[in-house]
């Protein structure tokens, strides 16, 4: 399916320490990954689209690079057979922390990305995901994971990877069932409590899901909360630094709550809340 194919290219947000630039790269460098299946126009119409020209360094990503690091987690019919995904990656002054904008990403939030990537450690980075078309963003991360590994000159353990493909993946799932707002928050509420105790068993792990999700209004699947409790059962055992996970999480919490106070929003709801008082006031005068 064509709008699953951003999620490989998210792959690249995550490594196992704190992302540290190599000495070439500094505040300001920018990297951009591109789908191998993109057309010419398209690629064009991406980097302007990015505010970069054709001399800007890129990576390329393959439909089986996806498949490669996708294949466990979704079906290959899923994942589909072109590569088209495509992001931006400025490096940032240390300390200014991790922001996300998408655009034509319409599963796959950017909280959900700013997650993930406090699993990986990931930090102090400006990202940027788009595509030509609407995608469901659950294949973006393996050009980003390609990306970081070609400048920081690292190599990012294969479980990291897997753990970061599998935390996307289920966190996009569980957000087209229950709302990508509240997926987001089940997770980022269940990684704070691991964060601050990283050795709780695997059946603590299910009961503090269990009780966060109740404390959320939500109802899990047996299978959701056996994935959920899987997943962060591995992501503990993880060499992930949780101290830098807590920061970064108030990142996301702010993000949020900026997104619930922006002019746009307040604008939206203000509209439907004008609406709803015309629909009473219309029937109250039918009964005058």
């Amino acid at each position: 399916m064509k709008a699953i194919c951003l999620f490989a290219l998210m792959a690249g947000m995550f490594m196992a320490a704190p992302f540290k630039a190599s000495a070439d790269a500094a505040p300001g460098d920018v990297i951009v990954t591109l789908g191998e299946n993109l057309t010419e126009e398209q690629k064009t119409a991406v980097l302007e689209e990015m505010g970069v020209d054709a001399n800007v360094q890129t990576v390329t990503v393959s439909n089986k690079e996806e498949h490669e690091y996708l294949g466990d987690y979704m079906s290959k019919a899923q994942i589909g057979t072109k590569a088209i995904s495509s992001a931006k990656i400025t490096i940032a002054e240390e300390g200014k922390g991790l922001s996300v904008k998408t655009n034509n990403i319409n599963h796959v939030t950017e909280e959900m990305y700013m997650n993930a990537l406090t699993t990986a450690g990931v930090k102090d980075a400006e990202i940027f995901v788009t595509a030509p078309f609407a995608v469901s963003g659950t294949a973006a991360l393996t050009g980003i994971l390609k990306a970081y590994e070609t400048t920081a000159q690292i190599e990012i353990p294969e479980e990291q990877k897997q753990v970061a493909n599998e935390e996307m993946v289920k966190t996009s799932e569980l957000g087209q069932r229950i709302g990508a707002e509240k997926a987001s928050e089940l997770v980022t509420k269940v990684k704070e409590e691991v964060s601050q105790n990283p050795s709780m068993s695997e059946e603590e792990l299910k009961t503090l899901i269990q009780k966060t999700a109740k404390d959320l209004g939500i109802e899990l699947t047996d299978e959701e909360l056996n994935g959920l409790t899987s997943l962060f059962n591995r992501m503990k055992d993880l060499n992930i630094d949780w101290d830098q996970v807590q920061t970064q999480l108030k990142d996301i919490k702010d993000n949020v709550g900026e997104i619930l106070n922006s002019e746009e929003t307040k604008s939206f709801l203000q509209k439907l809340l004008d609406f709803f008082i015309a629909i009473i006031e219309a029937i109250k005068n039918l009964f005058k």
